[in-house]
């Protein structure tokens, strides 16, 4: 029989295990404990898959590789000795942590973790445990700030949002595209500002340059549209940043500014695009807020999780599917004057009463092929999907993909949609009006490699634009020309770059070829092409790069054969990047099957919230 260690080297080089995860396992066990070696291994590969943790439930040999390669999954469980009783195989192992000693792995709940996710996760809940209790407030005072800002309407879901967040410490507030989370989030900064006897610090944050700049620039549009007097007005915070500038993320390292012995100078935090926040990001953020500090995360819970490890927004949003305390929707009621109805269930979590689902979207009505499309993908129906694209919208599309042809069609499609934007490049307009441009037609994939992923189609894209004279081939072999988008892909605090941040190759006043960044307060930024940190090239990016982005028209492409990254959440998220229009290029039966396929993100922070049934 083949050792452990040669039968996991076997996965590796089939690509069902990470060299990273074998190497850690012999780290901790060696192949004369070859259940632990198991065990370790696919802890290390469920985390890289984003997870927080591995249930012991899912150590079994038909879990194994998620059903992939049954042969070799067979065979490393006849190896590991077919165990049964994990307790036993993990008993007096100096790998797992103690009551008396710290090591890299925790066994809690019947679940296994790397200790610092375990950490985290309980950060993370205790912070909401303790958020969620009664605070005190002016009860007629806060109603009348709400009837001015909200009107009397019997069925105002933002003003139940906003008294929610009024009366916690710290609110949830959750709700799809079009829902008006910024305009709620306006109004509930308007009544803080109100409602405070003296001044408050304000923060507004985000995860990625991108996001921070649409809040700017969105929340900036609907105080315009608020009924605030000037004095009011100038107490609002006047930009959003990202998260990593608000810690104070040293570059090339882990190190950040604030922490629990430095912490943040505000008094008020919005977290906008909440749903990106993973769980090391959100235990840094609360390790780093002040005792007194107000904090709204804002989101979509229905969209694509963080890329590193967690799903904090969409575990702390189950917990309010059982509705409002009874006592707590009785307040709600009296605050807004709306109707809301409680749920008389004692198990129910108490952070339930410091959330709110937004339910009406004011974006999409019922001629809006986007919105149908949407809903129909968020529910898994793929049968509303195909009666959404039958319907006659003019607002959705669909394009086969199954053939060359189909390709270099699909190719000259985005060759067009770029047009207009390298138009006003060849004309030398105003940075400011060729970045505004190229944010109205995006291409998204869900892959990074391949011919329908982000490399092969940028490199593809590229030629095609060449050869319709739309770009100019760089000399002496550089990849730099007019036009070129690129996406920073590492921070850069001493630049002011973050992961994520888009900007458009031009030349400036001295003929040079210089990268024009948008910043968050409406400025833009030159950086000279070396002087970079590191970037992609942005004609395609990655759905997952898309978040906390819009763009008027959105083409998304999948790839010809079904893949399990291909998710119900990772197609919502796509389409709810597209303001006006979408073209989806895909195979039928690949596109079905992602509607059918749930992200399931494994964690312990629903129980540990006391919302696990």
């Amino acid at each position: 029989m083949s050792s452990m260690t040669a039968l996991l080297t076997q996965a590796v080089d089939l690509r069902l295990l990470r060299p990273l995860d074998v190497q850690f396992a012999q780290l901790l066990a060696d192949d004369s404990q070859p259940a632990r070696l198991l065990a370790a291994a696919c802890l290390s590969a469920e985390v890289g898959e984003g997870h927080v943790c591995l249930p012991l439930s899912q150590l079994n040999q038909n879990q194994l590789f998620k059903g992939r390669h049954p042969e070799l999954a067979q065979a490393i469980w006849q190896t590991a000795g077919e165990p049964e009783a994990w307790q036993t195989v993990f008993a007096n192992w100096s790998a797992l942590s103690s009551r008396e000693q710290a090591a890299p792995i925790v066994l809690s709940e019947h679940r296994l973790y790397l200790h610092r996710f375990w950490h985290n996760e309980g950060q993370v809940a205790n912070f909401f445990l303790e958020q969620s209790a009664p605070q005190q407030f002016q009860a007629e005072k806060v109603r009348e700030v709400l009837d001015a800002l909200f009107g009397t309407q019997p069925d105002d879901w933002q003003k139940i949002a906003a008294a929610v967040a009024l009366t916690q410490k710290t609110a949830v507030i959750s709700g799809g595209p079009g829902t008006g989370k910024t305009t709620t989030v306006a109004k509930l900064l308007a009544a803080l500002i109100r409602l405070s006897e003296g001044a408050l610090r304000i923060q507004l944050a985000a995860p990625t340059g991108k996001a921070a700049a649409r809040l700017t620039e969105s929340l900036g549009k609907a105080l315009q549209a608020l009924p605030v007097s000037e004095t009011e007005r100038l107490r609002f915070p006047a930009e959003a940043t990202t998260l990593h500038r608000l810690l104070g993320a040293q570059p090339e390292t882990q190190r950040l500014r604030y922490h629990a012995g430095n912490l943040l100078h505000l008094d008020v935090l919005v977290v906008d695009e909440a749903s990106m926040v993973d769980l090391g990001m959100m235990a840094n953020l609360i390790a780093a807020l002040p005792p007194q500090a107000r904090v709204i995360f804002l989101g979509d819970r229905d969209q694509l999780a963080s890329v590193e490890a967690g799903a904090v927004l969409g575990d702390i949003c189950r917990c309010a599917e059982s509705g409002y305390s009874p006592a707590r929707a009785a307040q709600l009621s009296a605050l807004t004057g709306c109707d809301v109805v409680g749920n008389d269930d004692n198990s129910a979590p108490a952070v339930r009463d410091a959330i709110c689902l937004l339910r009406k979207s004011y974006r999409f009505d019922a001629n809006s092929g986007i919105g149908k499309l949407a809903a129909a993908v968020n529910a898994g129906d793929p049968q509303a999907v195909e009666a959404a694209f039958m319907a006659g919208f003019t607002d959705i599309a669909r394009q086969p993909l199954n053939d060359g042809e189909a390709y270099q069609t699909m190719l000259a499609d985005i060759a067009e949609g770029y047009c207009p934007f390298l138009r006003l490049v060849s004309q030398h307009a105003e940075p400011d009006e060729i970045i505004a441009a190229f944010g109205r037609y995006q291409l998204l994939c869900a892959l990074r490699e391949g011919p329908f992923g982000v490399q092969g189609l940028n490199q593809r894209i590229e030629q095609k634009l060449m050869q319709l004279q739309l770009i100019r081939r760089p000399q002496g072999g550089s990849r730099w020309y007019q036009g070129r988008p690129v996406m920073v892909t590492r921070n850069d605090s001493a630049l002011g770059l973050f992961n994520g941040d888009i900007g458009i190759t031009l030349l400036d006043e001295e003929g040079l070829l210089k990268v024009f960044f948008p910043l968050p307060d409406g400025s833009i930024k030159a950086v000279q092409p070396s002087r970079l940190p590191a970037h992609d090239t942005a004609w395609a990016m990655t759905v997952h790069k898309s978040q906390g982005s819009e763009f008027e028209h959105t083409a998304l492409v999948l790839p010809a054969q079904f893949l399990p990254v291909l998710t119900r959440e990772l197609i919502y998220t796509a389409i709810t990047r597209a303001r006006k229009q979408l073209t989806l290029y895909s195979d039928e039966g690949v596109f079905r099957r992602a509607v059918q396929l749930r992200t399931q993100r494994r964690s312990g922070l629903l129980d540990r919230l006391g919302g696990e049934k």
